[in-house]
């Protein structure tokens, strides 16, 4: 072949096998890798990737873009970190399927849980759908940046089946079981990857009211697995509070005996329970010792709040004087906030009763950071809100108020709320070595108002392959690999997360040296002008979807490769064989 469509140009390639670096070129022709090494054939395009890290895309197993994939052609901010393949309908939420009368209920539901505006869901949902299938072929209709795979989610299901007894939990008949069995079922050959469910009481509606998966009896559970095996494809993802381990992690290993199918459950450490994760990791090495394909999907970072003006969360919310300005503009709020009588008048002001979540947060100084630029996800204790404080003999409320109104009230704290008992990595380190967990949890797409770990892949690269000071650091084959090839066989995508001739033409070219992340900030580009955060980084060059650039230097290019990924793909001839 003396011309292909694109060559990669003398790049360190990492090529998402775990293997050493080594320097080599990449060639892609109609979509697909057709060398790595020395390559003679010249580009229709080239791109000279000396000095640059050149790996495959990143395959994201842990977003929520299950509204904005119908309206959006672009899954930002997944798709500006590198992100080439998403995976959506996570957490047991999303829109499908449903009946006309349900509309608001799952849109309350997403709400909810996942933090993304009813406003911009009610203006930006077409809902030309019922069916499961129906809703693929929805999003089938519009062309996308990079590939995005959907799971069937159990709330969906239930209220679609039960109406509102099952949004408020009850039991289902055997006949109503039957039926979701079969949905799932259908779901499941008509493409879906998998199905989600969430046993969390974290998770509740936009009304408080808990997800109404949570408590669902075994019985519904198990036929719900034996629909994964009559289709004999498809994941499980799975949220708990693992409230009664030995009962729920009991029913998972049931589930997974039973369907054949593999399971992923989240696992982070929580301040109520921060032994927890140990003994989960105990219960899912003696699993896979047993055989059982369940993993744990697993986060680099402290699972962590933003905390501003402009998100949903600040310790402020709370305070009289506060809550009688909450609804004015951004900018009238910080010109009144910075008023010395306001400010001395909220300052002395009691927080105002049932709010006990947001109000915790609020005393909770020790925990909650200055986030810096480059943003900071391992600060030291001495770095707090509180320590300082205590340094600088003032009111910790005093310091938090001056950087929420700093630069137009656009300034963001931190608060680790998971992953961050001891005030360090190290835990969230043993997790990520541990062989049976997964690269997950960046929640794209989701939370929009209050979290945006959605750039955890590229700081993976930043903070534990090189930037780290507190402790061991991680080799960029593991880091690759852990995010490219691990996630993409884990939900049965083998035709990517590998440089390899036959595979998926899905690349990043990396300025590693200079790859950083910007710090979060809002913007307010949902239907409606709901807002979202949004996070940047510089040091991709580019990225590339089945052989086309979609970005270059962090900016989009306009093409749009990507694809509804309809279920397990199989590993090209020539790949496998290699």
């Amino acid at each position: 072949m003396s011309e292909v469509d694109l060559v990669i140009r003398g790049g360190t390639v990492v090529d998402g096998s775990g293997g050493a670096p080594r320097e080599a070129d990449v060639a892609i022709n109609k979509g697909v890798i057709v060398a790595v090494g020395k390559v003679d054939a010249k580009g229709r395009e080239e791109i000279d990737a000396k000095g640059m890290l050149v790996t495959p895309g990143w395959v994201d197993i842990h977003t929520h873009y299950d509204g904005q994939v119908t309206w959006d052609s672009h899954m930002t901010p997944s798709s500006i970190h590198g992100s080439t393949t998403v995976v959506m309908g996570n957490c047991g939420v999303g829109f499908a399927p449903v009946r006309k009368t349900d509309h608001d209920r799952l849109i309350r539901l997403m709400e909810g849980v996942e933090d993304i505006p009813g406003a911009a869901l009610h203006e930006g949902l077409s809902w030309n759908w019922e069916s499961f299938a129906e809703y693929m072929n929805e999003i089938e209709k519009r062309p996308h940046d990079v590939d995005v795979a959907v799971q069937v989610p159990h709330g969906a299901v239930r209220v679609y089946v039960m109406g509102e007894r099952g949004a408020k939990r009850e039991a289902a008949t055997d006949a109503e079981i039957a039926q979701m069995r079969e949905i799932v079922r259908d779901a499941i050959k008509a493409g879906a990857i998998g199905f989600s469910t969430s046993r969390t009481i974290a998770h509740r509606t936009s009304d408080g009211d808990l997800t109404p998966t949570i408590g669902a009896a075994d019985k519904e559970m198990i036929a719900i697995a034996e629909g994964l095996k009559e289709a004999n494809a498809g994941v499980l993802q799975w949220v708990s509070d693992f409230a009664n381990i030995d009962q729920e992690f009991s029913l998972v290993e049931k589930l997974v005996e039973l369907s054949g199918r593999p399971l992923s459950f989240s696992l982070v450490q929580a301040d109520v329970v921060p032994n927890q994760w140990r003994e989960l990791l105990s219960r899912l090495d003696n699993a896979a010792a047993r055989g059982l394909p369940i993993k744990a999907q697993v986060q680099g970072r402290p699972v962590g709040l933003m905390l501003g003006l402009q998100g949903s969360v600040h310790p402020f919310l709370t305070r009289p004087s506060y809550r009688a300005i909450a609804d004015k503009p951004l900018e009238e709020r910080v010109a009144i906030m910075r008023d010395p009588a306001f400010r001395a008048k909220l300052l002395a002001e009691e927080l105002e009763p049932d709010h006990p979540f947001v109000n915790a947060l609020a005393g909770a100084h020790h925990k909650m950071f200055e986030l810096g630029n480059p943003p900071n996800y391992e600060p030291a204790p001495e770095d707090s809100i509180g320590a300082r404080a205590k340094r600088d003999g003032v009111n910790p409320d005093e310091i938090v108020y001056d950087i929420l109104t700093a630069d137009g009230g656009k300034n963001f704290l931190f608060f680790p709320l998971h992953n961050y008992y001891e005030f360090n990595l190290d835990n969230a380190l043993t997790m990520i070595r541990n062989p049976n967990t997964l690269f997950g949890l960046s929640d794209g797409g989701a939370h929009v108002g209050v979290i945006c770990d959605v750039s955890v892949p590229t700081y993976m690269l930043t903070h534990w392959c090189r930037d780290r000071t507190r402790g061991e650091r991680l080799d960029i084959p593991f880091v690759v690999k852990s995010q490219t090839r691990d996630t993409a066989e884990a939900v049965g995508l083998l035709d990517r997360g590998l440089l390899a001739p036959g595979m998926k033409a899905d690349v990043n070219v990396i300025d590693f040296d200079n790859l950083r992340l910007l710090p979060p900030h809002m913007v307010y580009d949902l239907p409606s002008g709901a807002r979202r955060l949004m996070q940047e980084a510089e040091g991709y060059v580019a990225t590339i979807v089945s052989g086309e650039i979609i970005y270059r230097n962090g900016k989009a290019t306009g093409a749009l490769p990507g694809k509804l990924v309809r279920g397990h793909q199989p590993a090209p001839m020539r790949a496998a064989a290699e």
